[in-house]
């Protein structure tokens, strides 16, 4: 029913096998799309995203201050303007649960 197909990864341009046993497996979850980038380029997306995902991008300039509600020195992703208050990663989350309660 199915046979091997040959196909050119989007990233990296190099052709890789996309078996019939796959195709099967493409068939019974349903999905419409050939894959368009080859297993190794795909490790490596998911694992870009999944850095990305986990916290803050390590590019991004953080800059200190000190918490509103305990005194503690912190960093925040973003230039505090003084017009409001800002909190440390503990004190945020009390708030933020006894605000939606």
């Amino acid at each position: 029913m199915y046979e091997d197909k040959y196909l050119v990864c989007q990233d990296c341009g190099n052709e890789f096998l996309f078996s019939a046993s796959e195709q099967e497996f493409y068939a019974e979850k349903g999905f419409e799309n050939l894959p368009g980038r080859c297993a190794p380029c795909r490790k490596a997306r998911k694992q870009r995203r999944n850095s990305q995902q986990s916290g803050y991008r390590e590019d991004r300039p953080m800059f200190q201050t000190v918490c509103a509600a305990c005194g503690a020195e912190t960093s925040v992703p973003f230039e505090p303007s003084g017009e409001r208050p800002v909190y440390c990663r503990d004190c945020y989350q009390v708030r933020k649960v006894k605000t939606y309660r």
